[in-house]
């Protein structure tokens, strides 16, 4: 694993810039202890340690002599983050030893990494200052959960001209090969001879041949887990199709398929202890004239019949034959991951992914997950009642109906009816993407409840030291 760009190499720490960490609380004290000419420049910017601010204080030959960098909470993964861009890239910097505020290295290193985060794909972007850590190395724990984010960022942030169903694979593949696992693909008309009609059916319209990806790796002694991730890699809608402003962020409906994805490169890069399966139907929904119609019925993987009330709730339709095929194999674990409904983002908001899970130990250690990780997720209910919004007269059931009330909740059962009877198994309802600009947070795709996940599953499985 290569260092990133944005963290220096230990050589380079005898001639880096300190930054000073503090809090409001702790400046005053700080300040007596610097010379008049400091006192005097702090109080000429009118710093006092708020958290978010920094200030460069220059040597008496007018170079950067130190950082004087306010800090609400040291435990916030995005303290630092807004110091990669704003700081002066000609410097390496590194973190005081003497700092009045102290700072775990594993976070300090995750603060920056995420900070430094910019999708340079198809334009150059400005150089970011760049971080020393004596204690940390390429090969830790935490610059893998830096390059599993970057992968999920990377996934989401590329045009879908450059990341359909192909390129999924491909990226599947590549992951295969670089951590030891293997890689089986089943592609266009095969999916209807291996019995997976309903990812056929939602993906047939594109000239990108719909997909099943499947990335298998681990010890065959240790406990299996399935992650499965909706690959939509653009959704018009098909259709019933969206609006123009619905439809402009699109590529992101493979958001959890990218997450899927990036989970399984943390779980590899650790070597956690466990057998993993991770299944990406990959489908374009798009418009042509053998489009999936509302209307049609789809027996699908399971037996189970379904009417299409709607051709833009695709992503619960190519799941469902997923967690069919993923609890065939009987793991002890089946996550899920999907950019499923905009019913989610209208109870929780853009950064609280919706977690449905069928299992009270598991819902418990996910949120516990979350709240040391500061990648919190919210549990939402599996309000069984509202199976009734989904009720067909000439099917099992419907991918839809009329009622637009609980919609992230309906959509969380239809899936639940693909999950075998006594499979432990959550669905997170994920956003993958921030509207605006904030430190640690670019505009565009998101890793959301990833760090929640992994330190899951490292609880439940490994304790790994980083």
């Amino acid at each position: 694993m290569s260092l990133p760009p944005c963290f220096a190499t230990p050589d380079q720490i005898a001639n880096a810039v300190s930054l000073v960490l503090m809090n409001r609380g702790d400046f005053s004290a700080w300040r007596d202890q610097q010379t008049p000419q400091v006192q005097a420049w702090l109080s000429a910017h009118a710093f006092i340690g708020n958290g978010g601010s920094f200030l460069v204080i220059p040597d008496s030959e007018g170079k950067a002599g130190m950082v004087a960098v306010g800090v609400n909470d040291a435990n916030d993964p995005y303290c630092l983050s807004h110091l990669p861009t704003m700081l002066p890239s000609q410097h390496a910097y590194r973190i005081s030893a003497t700092s009045p505020l102290k700072m775990e290295a594993t976070l300090a290193l995750l603060s920056w990494g995420l900070g430094a985060y910019r999708f340079n794909r198809y334009v150059e972007t400005k150089p970011v200052a760049r971080l020393c850590l004596e204690s940390v190395n390429e090969s830790s724990e935490t610059f893998a959960v830096l390059k599993a984010t970057t992968l999920v960022r990377d996934l989401i942030n590329t045009p879908t001209e450059h990341m359909g169903p192909e390129e999924l694979e491909a990226v599947a593949i590549r992951l295969a090969q670089a951590y030891g696992g293997s890689a089986n693909i089943i592609v266009g008309d095969d999916l209807l001879k291996q019995n997976f009609p309903a990812i056929h059916a939602v993906g047939r319209a594109s000239h990108r041949a719909p997909r099943l990806i499947e990335l298998s790796w681990g010890n065959e002694a240790h406990p299996k887990i399935s992650i499965v991730g909706k690959g939509v890699c653009f959704d018009t809608g098909g259709l019933d199709i969206k609006t123009a402003d619905g439809m402009r962020n699109m590529k992101k409906d493979m958001g959890g398929a990218a997450h899927a994805l990036g989970l399984a490169q943390l779980i590899m890069a650790t070597n956690l202890p466990v057998r993993m399966q991770c299944l990406v139907p990959a489908v374009e929904n798009a418009i042509s004239a053998n489009s999936y119609r509302p209307g049609e019925v789809i027996i699908t993987r399971s037996g189970l019949s379904v009417e299409i009330d709607n051709t833009d709730a695709e992503g619960r339709v190519v799941l469902g034959d997923s967690l069919v095929y993923a609890c065939e194999s009987s793991p002890e674990l089946l996550m899920d991951f999907a950019t499923l409904t905009g019913a989610a983002r209208v109870a929780l908001g853009p950064d609280l992914p919706a977690l449905f899970c069928n299992d009270e130990k598991l819902a418990t250690d996910y949120l516990l997950a979350g709240e040391q990780t500061s990648d919190r997720l919210w549990r939402m209910p599996l309000w069984r009642p509202y199976l009734s919004y989904l009720k067909s007269n000439i099917a099992d059931l419907a991918n839809g109906g009329p009622s637009r009330m609980a919609g992230c909740i309906s959509a969380a059962l239809y899936l639940e009816r693909f999950v075998k009877e006594g499979m432990v198994w959550s669905h997170v309802d994920v956003y993958s993407w921030n509207d605006g600009e904030r430190p640690g947070r670019p505009a565009g795709g998101e890793a959301q409840g990833l760090r929640a996940v992994y330190r899951m599953l490292k609880t439940r499985y490994a304790k790994i030291s980083d």
